[in-house]
């Protein structure tokens, strides 16, 4: 299972000299990533965050990112909107083409 690792971060992060901690925006499209993980902890300045066309079931590991203005998880297996309450200044959301149950919408956006 491909992960979300400090090396792979900073691969994708030359344009900020691999420094990831400062990153304001990352693409980790198309990696098969399977579950967000590390990225609140190590990214806490990301403002853009990338993730469409992965296998990601789960939207977590955003605690930390107080930041963040878009969220990409289009073409991912999300069921459920969850995990997002922390991410105060999120503006945009793309969840195109996931597998997310319209009939439980309202409560798992409330319940985030």
């Amino acid at each position: 299972m491909p992960r979300i690792t400090l090396d792979l971060l900073r691969k994708r992060s030359e344009h900020n000299e691999g420094i990831v901690s400062t990153l304001e925006e990352i693409s980790l499209h198309q990696e098969e990533i399977e579950k967000i993980e590390v990225i609140g902890t190590l990214c806490r300045k990301l403002r853009i965050l990338y993730l469409q066309n992965n296998i990601i079931e789960k939207i977590e590991d955003l605690t930390h990112m107080k930041d963040l203005r878009y969220l990409n998880l289009a073409l991912n297996n999300i069921t459920k909107i969850e995990g997002l309450g922390s991410c105060e200044f999120l503006d945009k959301l793309d969840l195109t083409v996931n597998f997310i149950d319209v009939d439980a919408l309202e409560e798992s956006i409330v319940g985030s």
